[in-house]
């Protein structure tokens, strides 16, 4: 029987309730407050005393008031029907409430997460007399036509299966019972601050592959890992997380509003069901859910979207499957903590940012990893975890936008996701205002995950790759150093080897990390295109090389090869060797056409 813990209302401080009389109740324990049932969450106990984050606007609320609790955490809903959904802050289905008070939501609106009366065709993968523990597969439904969802044996439960059932049937419905009388439903819940168990986590050695040729080239995350997108406004932080929402090769996509400006959702919400799934052909929303927790929403919630989103997707991960999320972003999070935070009265820390600002954003990227899954069963489609017969591998890789106040990278939230994440993925509002996508300075970027990545490259690219990847990074560091002096001197008091670099380095920067988000064809490249254009650009350096000292520096301007390398992105995706091998031996014999056919 749950006991209901009571008391009432003492003081109210916007988003901050205190209560007393409220004996027995734990941080973090989910309570009701006031006549309207308010969502709380509490986040402070002293003595009978307690303060909690109200997840609703507390407009009208009076000191007197009633205050409950069953004494539980918050939980979130796990099961069939969250792929396609679109959730605010504390899992509330925004489509759901919309049919019930309109395009604004009304205070203590609430609604089902996961739908109660939709029947799913499950089909058992155990029997009757089948041993099963915790993460074991059960069976599956068809969550969405890409999609198979994994019934898993929740966390804690282990036992013979006594019976089990085949058909249709709700979330809610019980579809197996272990011989100790335990009943197994779809449907299972789990507090969002605590982070899913798993085996164990294993190295990261395995790309994600974005189709974005600066991340994929330059500064790659691989599956499992963290990266961080800091910019000022307008640079394209929403634009490349939804390029990589779509494009990346991830199972699923948990994408979080967290604090954004209402327009920008509304562009989200309306753009991702419409977006084609470049994999199948079926609309992105298949394998994605969406949070939204726009700016105008309460602030508390705000807080609370973060742990959902990554909630959401450590289950995802426990099915075997390789999950993105996208945050955007960190920075609105940050300020929900500093204002309850100072709700709460405690001392505050650098720029008014609570204390504990760097460990609970340590916290949430720390949840980002690949492990080894709990549990018995192997996703169709998916191979064994490496070197084992029956353990399935699954990941969440995390990326996270911040929003720096004018652009300054120095600031607390910014520098404390520097600690953690292993690539940053740094946008410059100079590039983004000359027109350069993505933004991403290649000289402030960086990644930790190249060497883990190493033996994939070799493996599936060759050593070029890496070596060549080297090559084009001299490049752009060198034309920086020359820029300086251009600067001062003007560039034609360089020699004809530095005028040469700066324009190979032009190339590169505009044929090959420039690329459009919103092209046909350039919107995704894979990983052996780009490894033929960087192929294609060193080439033709080299021809170039060649010919300096024999031919005058203007000539060499007039070489054909420089146009062809600004069409090259444009080769088809899916058939492009024999266009690249065409090209490579056109700029291998460049020299010919300056009349100098032994030079070349």
């Amino acid at each position: 029987m749950t006991q209901v813990i009571e008391g009432v209302i003492s003081r109210i401080s916007g988003p901050v309730v205190r209560a007393k009389g409220m004996t027995g109740i734990k941080i973090r324990d989910l309570v009701e407050v006031g006549e309207m049932g308010l969502i709380g969450e509490v986040i402070e106990v002293r003595g009978d005393e307690i303060a909690i984050q109200v997840y609703e606007e507390t407009d009208g609320l009076t000191v007197g008031e009633p205050v409950r609790s069953e004494g539980k955490p918050f939980l979130v809903e796990l099961g069939p029907g969250l792929l396609g959904s679109v959730y605010d802050g504390i899992q509330r289905p925004l489509e759901v409430i919309r049919d019930q008070t309109g395009n604004f939501i009304e205070r203590g609106a609430s609604g089902d997460p996961l739908p109660r009366n939709k029947k799913w065709g499950f089909q058992p993968l155990v029997k009757p007399g089948d041993e099963v523990s915790e993460g074991d597969f059960l069976g599956w439904v068809q969550e969405t036509p890409t999609i198979k969802h994994y019934i898993l044996v929740p966390i804690g439960i282990s036992g013979r299966i006594a019976e089990i059932q085949e058909g249709d049937f709700t979330v809610t419905d019980v579809i197996a019972r272990l011989e100790d009388g335990t009943e197994l439903t779809m449907m299972q819940t789990w507090p969002i601050r605590q982070p899913r168990p798993a085996k164990r986590k294993v190295p990261t050695s395995v790309p994600m592959i974005t189709g974005t040729r600066i991340l994929d080239v330059f500064f790659p995350v691989p599956k499992g890992g963290n990266a961080i997108i800091p910019g000022p406004f307008g640079s394209g932080k929403t634009v490349t997380q939804q390029s990589l929402a779509k494009w990346s090769d991830a199972d699923i996509v948990i994408y979080i509003g967290c604090g954004e400006r209402g327009n920008e959702m509304t562009e989200v919400l309306t753009e991702f069901p419409e977006l084609e799934d470049p994999r199948t052909g079926a609309p992105l929303m298949n394998r994605t859910v969406l949070i939204a927790n726009t700016s105008n929403m309460p602030v508390a919630a705000r807080e609370t979207s973060i742990y959902t989103g990554i909630t959401l997707a450590e289950y995802y991960r426990d099915m075997g499957y390789d999950v993105a999320l996208m945050a955007d972003s960190t920075s609105r999070w940050a300020e929900a903590l500093r204002e309850i935070s100072g709700r709460l009265e405690e001392m505050p820390g650098e720029e008014g940012y609570p204390p504990y600002l760097a460990s609970r954003i340590a916290e949430f990227y720390e949840r980002s990893g690949r492990v080894v899954c709990l549990g018995r069963g192997i996703p169709e489609g998916k191979p064994p975890f490496e070197g084992t017969q029956d353990e399935r591998g699954g990941s969440v890789t995390v990326i996270g936008a911040v929003s720096p106040p004018g652009g300054d990278f120095s600031e607390p939230v910014t520098q404390n996701s520097l600690r953690i994440a292993g690539a940053f993925w740094g946008l410059d509002a100079k590039l983004a205002y000359s027109r350069h996508f993505p933004a991403i300075n290649w000289l402030t970027s960086y990644s930790l995950y190249v060497d883990a990545l190493r033996e994939w490259y070799i493996q599936e690219l060759g050593e070029e790759y890496l070596e060549m990847r080297t090559q084009l990074m001299d490049i752009l560091q060198k034309e920086d150093e020359l820029s300086k002096i251009v600067q001062l001197v003007g560039k034609e008091s360089l020699s004809d080897p530095d005028k040469l670099l700066l324009d190979i380095a032009r190339t590169v920067r505009d044929d090959f990390l420039r690329q459009s988000a919103f092209h046909e064809i350039e919107a995704y490249c894979p990983p052996k295109k780009a490894y033929y254009m960087m192929k294609a650009i060193l080439t033709f350096y080299e021809t170039c090389k060649r010919l300096l000292g024999k031919v005058p520096y203007a000539e060499i301007l007039k070489l054909p090869g420089w146009e062809k390398l600004s069409n090259m992105r444009y080769f088809p995706n899916d058939a492009f060797e024999e266009p690249f091998q065409q090209l490579l031996k056109e700029l291998e014999e460049e020299g010919a056409t300056v009349g100098v056919g032994a030079a070349s």
